[in-house]
């Protein structure tokens, strides 16, 4: 990851710090896929440039983490992720995906 990470208290003062730093476009997953606006994005075609990871004091349904992720064309912006046992396998997997393709740049 580039640069210096810092720790929010919580998952929305990490967003509004992502967007203050550029990261305005909101993404999503869908299957092995990042979506914006009903495009599909393959992992290959971002790179993490920063994670912030928040976890219940005793729910696990608490936990959250929050990319801050680039696209190879520029495009920066936030994907936020729940308890891991909240998304489906295919989701999981781009997430596994992009931090390798991450750890490899």
């Amino acid at each position: 990851m580039e640069g210096a990470n810092y720790h929010y208290e919580t998952v929305t003062e990490a967003i509004r710090q992502l967007r203050a730093k550029g990261f305005t476009t909101d993404f999503n997953l869908k299957g092995n896929c990042i979506i914006c606006n009903d495009i599909e994005y393959a992992d290959d075609e971002f790179h993490i440039t920063e994670i912030y990871r928040y976890e219940g004091e005793s729910d696990p349904g608490d936990e959250a983490t929050v990319y801050g992720i680039e696209s190879h064309n520029g495009i920066k912006g936030i994907l936020v992720t729940g308890d891991e046992t909240d998304t489906d396998a295919r989701s999981n997997a781009i997430i596994r995906k992009l931090l390798v393709n991450n750890k490899n740049k």
